[in-house]
C-alpha cells in the first residue's frame, strides 16, 4: 500500500510536466533549440577577469614565428578550425570586454595569426617547415626506442605492428608537445637563414647600385670632356692660324730641332765634349820599346 501510494503520488518532475501541459508555466528550450552564437556569448559573459588576463598573457608570450601557437591550435587544424578558434579566443581578449592593458595588442596578434593561416601560400610554406620538424621528431623517437623492449612487445601484439604503435603515439599529447618544441627550433633556424640571406642580398644590391653609379659618373664625365673639347675646337684652330701668320718663329718649318751642343760651360771647370766624342774609346798604346 505504501509503495503503491508513493508511486501514485505526483513528484516534482510529474508536477512540472503537468504544469507545462496545462499551460501553467513557460517551457525551457532544449540545447538543440538554442542559437550557438547565444551560447557562446553567454559563456564568455560569465568569464572572470583573471581568465581573460591569463589568455592575454598567453598570447603575448606565445612563440612569435608560429601562428598555430598564438591561436592555441594543433598543427593539423583545418581552416574551419582556425576560424572557430579565432572567434572563441578573440571574444575572450576583446578590448571592450577585457581590462588587461595589452588586450588590444593581443587582439591584433590573433588577427595576424588568423590572416596568415588562411593565406594559402603562407600556410603551405609553414606546413612544409612543420612537416620537417615532424620528421625530426620521428627520427628522434626511432633512436630513443631502438632498444626499448616494451615498444617491441607492443608492436608484436598490435595488429599493424610498429607502424600502428607509432600512429597511435602521434595522436597523443606527448607527441604534439615534442612536435611543438621541435617546430620552434626548426622555425628559428629557418628565420635565421632567411634574415642572413636577405642581408646578403641587400649588401649585394647596394654594391651593384654603387658600381652602376660610378659607371654613370664616368660616362657623364667623358661626355662633358668631349663636349668641352668640341666647344673649344674653333678656339684652338684660330690660335694655331694666328701662330702661323706671325705669332711664332717665321723660319720654323714645323719640325723639332735638337738643342745645340755646348763645348764649353763657364760655370763649370771642365770642358764639355761634343756628343760624338763623349763615348770615344781611348787610343791604343804602342807595344814597342819605351823611349828614353
Amino acid at each position: 500500500m505504501v509503495e503503491g501510494g508513493a508511486a501514485d503520488a505526483p513528484g516534482p518532475s510529474t508536477s512540472a510536466s503537468a504544469a507545462e501541459g496545462n499551460g501553467a508555466g513557460p517551457s525551457r528550450p532544449t540545447p538543440e533549440e538554442l542559437d550557438p552564437e547565444d551560447l557562446l556569448k553567454a559563456f564568455f559573459s560569465d568569464l572572470k577577469d583573471v581568465d581573460r588576463d591569463n589568455e592575454v598573457n598567453r598570447i603575448l608570450w606565445a612563440f612569435k614565428l608560429n601562428p598555430f601557437e598564438k591561436l592555441n591550435l594543433r598543427f593539423d587544424a583545418t581552416p574551419e578550425d582556425v576560424k572557430r578558434q579565432y572567434r572563441k579566443v578573440s571574444l575572450m581578449v576583446h578590448p571592450d570586454k577585457c581590462k588587461h592593458p595589452q588586450a588590444s595588442t593581443a587582439f591584433d596578434i590573433l588577427g595576424e595569426a588568423q590572416k596568415e593561416l588562411l593565406d594559402d601560400e603562407k600556410r603551405e610554406m609553414l606546413l612544409k617547415i612543420l612537416e620537417c620538424a615532424k620528421e625530426e621528431v620521428r627520427k628522434d623517437r626511432k633512436k630513443e626506442t631502438k632498444h626499448d623492449n616494451l615498444v617491441r612487445v607492443a608492436s608484436l601484439l598490435h595488429e599493424e605492428g610498429r607502424d600502428g604503435i607509432e600512429a597511435e603515439w602521434e595522436k597523443s599529447d606527448e607527441f604534439h608537445e615534442k612536435w611543438k618544441m621541435k617546430a620552434r627550433d626548426v622555425l628559428a633556424r629557418s628565420e635565421w637563414r632567411k634574415r642572413k640571406l636577405n642581408k646578403r642580398l641587400k649588401e649585394e644590391t647596394l654594391r651593384l647600385e654603387e658600381k652602376d653609379k660610378e659607371v654613370k659618373e664616368r660616362v657623364k664625365a667623358k661626355k662633358e670632356h668631349e663636349k668641352q673639347w668640341e666647344t673649344s675646337r674653333d678656339q684652338r684652330v684660330s690660335t694655331w692660324h694666328d701662330y702661323l701668320k706671325g705669332g711664332g718663329n717665321k723660319k720654323s718649318t714645323g719640325m723639332v730641332k735638337p738643342p745645340k751642343l755646348k763645348t764649353n760651360d763657364e760655370d763649370k771647370l771642365y770642358v764639355q765634349r761634343p756628343a760624338g766624342e763623349q763615348h770615344r774609346p781611348p787610343p791604343p798604346k804602342s807595344a814597342g820599346p819605351k823611349k828614353d
